[in-house]
């Protein structure tokens, strides 16, 4: 019995363990690189993102197209290193809600669907990160150390946790 468990429980948690720190790192590459890429597509080919952006209905698609573009390159490039990863995350996943909001939600019939868009995925990994991190192979722990701070009792107290 205690053979399965160790199986079953022990080993796989052990593995999991040494492993943390390349989910993060996977996910972030991917989800950063395809942001970076769109980016620049789009700041290299405005006049028809404009165009999609009116055909879509969206409000001063002359000034949309340009900041989108813009927003995906940018933090799409900071995701992708790990740098101000939680705060990159947020208009991320703004630009992925009004994608949902503006393209694809005449598409959507039932949550299987809403799940099913790469928007939505993307949503939940950008928010994965924001809450949790970028892991630990990314730029943000090395600014954090380097910000580091020592209190007056001289312990070191991080930057992102001294506003606590």
């Amino acid at each position: 019995m205690e053979t399965v468990r160790k199986l079953l429980y022990v080993l796989p948690a052990r593995v999991g363990s040494l492993l943390q720190w390349l989910p993060p790192l996977v996910a972030r590459v991917a989800v950063g690189w395809t942001f970076l890429q769109t980016g620049w597509g789009k700041l290299h080919d405005l006049d028809a993102v404009i165009g999609f952006f009116r055909d879509l209905g969206i409000p001063a698609p002359e000034l949309q197209a340009p900041f989108v573009a813009s927003v995906e390159l940018v933090c799409g490039t900071l995701f992708l290193v790990g740098l101000f990863s939680r705060i990159a995350a947020l208009p991320l996943i703004g630009t992925m809600v009004v994608a949902i909001a503006t393209a694809l939600w005449k598409d959507v019939d039932s949550a299987g669907a809403l799940f099913g868009l790469s928007e939505f995925l993307y949503i939940v990994i950008f928010a994965w990160i924001a809450s949790y991190g970028p892991g630990a192979v990314a730029l943000d722990p090395l600014v954090e150390r380097l910000l580091a701070d020592t209190r007056p009792d001289g312990a070191t107290v991080s930057s992102a946790r001294s506003f606590a």
